[in-house]
């Protein structure tokens, strides 16, 4: 577990590290592709040891050295073991790339965190229009594609990006073109078509509704140097939030920050974008964060939720939060609410009455981003805050506890 000693006042700079949501479709895409991949700012992730050993078993070999990790692409096996699917949530995207590289894959529904209904329904039937069959049975998934990959033009009901990155890995290599319209637009999405680019794909229009891949008939590994990670900078932002604090985050692309900077300028801080630097200095109260509305980029993400969340726990006023996303995404709030949180939650909506002062507790994390949240809630907090469930940290957040510890917090696993 993580045990904090609080309150405290952060200071200081910190680097952010690689972002763990890109580095997994990247990783799927090194699948794709003949010789060798490098990817740099590779994060030190749970989820990324899973996804290298996914690679491992498929055939590929894997090393890592700091932050690089090369991937010796190689295929001689297209199914991936269940309890590799069960490590993460984010396997599914293996699906696009092995049926692209080989013709078919047999795989079982992903792991994950618990957050409400994600079903993968929208990932098989868009790849069914590529003329992929699905066979569905004994909680496997059988896919062949036995006339290959074939190109069409596909309408998402929801701009899902794991959809929309299986689409694009499963049509890179495919024959014609493949149009997705209401494609997702996160940044991530960009990413992983500037490396399939640069290794000699044809992606066109990624980070726009209107998505167009032209097949090609292979594609080169290459270097990439993966994007930061945009939910750890708004995590570390609510950090100095909650504690009046004045850090410097390094490695940011502040063009991502921006769709998460209203919260904070509502409650009272100052945030200054310096290339690729965040400065953010908090005030003694904060304020409330009024109306915060999950929606898909570029709108506010779910993903920030929780973290934001715990800052509006001890703002000035009445913060109202409304996820639009996941069905479970206020599990954090139990936590909260041991803490000395006034937290309301009707369905999708959870009303925040900020208080002065939040106390130290004996808390569990339910999942990734509501773990953060209980860590952060913790530097605010009077006292001892032990937060358990330290696994699902593990999967998104390099070192959190070290990374508060630089920046002056008492913190450490114990």
């Amino acid at each position: 577990m993580i045990m904090i000693d609080g309150p405290a006042e952060l200071g200081g700079e910190l680097a952010i590290q690689g972002a763990k949501n890109s580095t997994l479709p990247l990783l799927a895409a090194a699948l794709l592709c003949k010789g060798q991949t490098v990817l740099h700012n590779c994060p030190n992730l749970s989820d990324v040891d899973t996804a290298v050993r996914i690679l491992e078993h498929l055939g590929c070999r894997c090393r890592r050295e700091g932050h690089d990790l090369t991937v010796d692409s190689g295929m001689n096996d297209c199914e991936i073991p269940e309890e590799l699917m069960r490590g993460m949530r984010s396997s599914i995207v293996f699906l696009g790339a092995m049926i692209a590289r080989c013709g078919r894959a047999r795989l079982c529904s992903p792991g994950g965190c618990e957050l409400g209904p994600r079903p993968i329904d929208l990932h098989l039937s868009s790849l069914r229009r590529l003329g992929v069959e699905i066979d569905e049975s004994g909680g496997w998934l059988t896919c062949q594609a036995p006339e290959g990959v074939q190109g069409a033009y596909v309408s998402l009901s929801f701009p899902s990006v794991g959809a929309t990155e299986n689409l694009i890995l499963a049509a890179v290599c495919g024959k014609g073109t493949t149009i997705i319209a209401n494609a997702a637009r996160e940044p991530e999405i960009c990413d992983l078509a500037e490396y399939l680019n640069r290794c000699g794909g044809r992606v066109y229009g990624a980070g726009e509704s209107c998505v167009i891949i032209d097949g090609v008939k292979e594609l080169f590994g290459s270097e990439h140097r993966v994007m930061p990670d945009r939910i750890a900078t708004v995590t570390y932002m609510a950090a100095a939030a909650v504690t009046g604090g004045n850090i410097t985050l390094r490695d940011v692309d502040n063009a991502h920050i921006l769709p998460m900077l209203s919260p904070f300028e509502e409650a009272g801080c100052e945030v200054r974008q310096l290339g690729g630097s965040l400065n953010i200095m908090a005030p003694r109260p904060l304020g409330a964060v009024k109306h915060i509305r999950t929606m898909p980029y570029p709108g506010f993400p779910t993903d920030a939720q929780p973290p934001v969340m715990a800052m509006a726990a001890v703002g000035q006023g009445t913060s109202v939060f409304v996820e639009n996303i996941f069905e479970s995404r206020y599990r954090h709030a139990e936590g909260l609410q041991r803490m000395g949180a006034k937290i309301k939650v009707e369905g999708k909506v959870a009303v925040i009455e900020g208080v002065e002062r939040l106390t130290g507790a004996s808390v569990e994390a339910a999942d990734l981003r509501g773990g953060a949240a209980l860590v952060v809630a913790g530097l605010a907090a009077q006292g001892r805050t032990l937060v358990g469930g330290t696994e699902y940290i593990c999967r998104g957040y390099e070192n959190l506890a070290g990374g508060l510890a630089d920046l002056g917090a008492r913190i450490r696993e114990v």
